[in-house]
């Protein structure tokens, strides 16, 4: 072929490559799937935990599109839930998403994350104009984070009405948990069994385990209000950070300590990679088996915070 040939296609090939993707879906084996495919399980699913990044605007546009069909395709089957919005909020969402409140009192009357506006409203949005039930399923943070400085024993002494905005107690907490003996790692501790009780002196290694029983008793409030809210041939769709629920850990965990095997729960992960295309490559992060569906995302995207 002429040289002339050869320049002119490969003008030609650049000049129809591809457009840059802002995400691309891969199932648990790295194999690239379609948003239809997601969309068909997640129907079919009971619960579905979509594990966010809280700063990444495709992860909550994503969320918005997989309700929006969700509520379209399970006709009034479907129920939202989110680590966003605590218990004790409850009744302030349910007024707001049934129209009984405006913007204005909803916000003096929850506690909203610094970017609910941009990331976390359009929800309660569309929850208010369908009519879709709205479930808080997070603990009350200043009980986490009593747990995190004294154990999980400090919340013997809280209140009965307390106690009906957290999980079940006594809890157990396997800090062998993938999830919860890295977060201990992370901190310099490591795992020794299931107690809740403080050490006096307040070693690295308890505090290590304490702030990864914190972790574990907010997972266990939201699998326990997850549970409490979704009724049969419902699917309710949960939205948290992606350390909640990926490799099938966290969440996953006391939802299935809870309702069993039986219990249809689907998981998407999200997770930034150099490129989308690719997202095995130069990535820090062992992407086999994270979760059913893997949000692989531009690591350049930009953030809403």
């Amino acid at each position: 072929m002429r040289p002339t040939l050869l320049l002119l296609f490969g003008l030609l090939a650049l000049s129809f490559r591809p457009d840059k993707p802002a995400y691309r879906l891969y199932d648990a084996k790295i194999k690239a799937v379609s948003y239809e495919q997601l969309l068909r399980r997640a129907a079919n699913a009971d619960v579905v935990l979509f594990g966010e990044l809280h700063n990444n605007p495709i992860c909550h546009w994503l969320e918005l599109q997989l309700a929006k069909d969700l509520a379209e395709q399970k006709k009034g089957q479907l129920v939202l839930g989110a680590e966003m919005f605590e218990t004790d909020n409850q009744v302030a969402l349910t007024d707001y998403v049934q129209g009984r409140s405006s913007d204005k009192e909803f916000a003096a009357q929850a506690r909203l994350w610094p970017n609910y506006d941009t990331d976390y409203k359009p929800l309660t949005t569309l929850a208010r104009a369908q009519k879709l039930p709205f479930v808080a399923t997070n603990i009350p943070r200043r009980y986490a984070t009593l747990v995190a400085r004294n154990g999980l024993s400090s919340l013997d002494t809280v209140s009965a009405a307390t106690k009906r905005l957290i999980a079940p107690l006594p809890l157990t907490v396997d800090l062998t948990r993938p999830g919860y003996k890295a977060m201990m790692e992370m901190m310099g501790g490591s795992g020794h069994g299931s107690s809740g009780a403080p050490n006096p002196h307040g070693s690295t290694i308890d505090m290590a385990a304490n702030f990864a029983r914190a972790q574990a008793i907010k997972d266990a409030t939201m699998a326990y209000f997850i549970l409490q809210n979704r009724k049969p041939g419902q699917t309710l769709l949960h939205i948290n950070g992606d350390y909640h629920s990926k490799n099938f850990d966290g969440i996953v965990g006391y939802l299935r300590d809870m309702a069993g095997p039986s219990l249809k729960i689907l998981t998407i992960s999200s997770v930034d990679v150099p490129d989308p295309e690719k997202p095995k490559a130069d990535s820090e992060t062992n992407l086999n088996q994270l979760a059913d569906f893997i949000l692989a995302i531009p690591s350049d995207m930009t953030k809403t915070y």
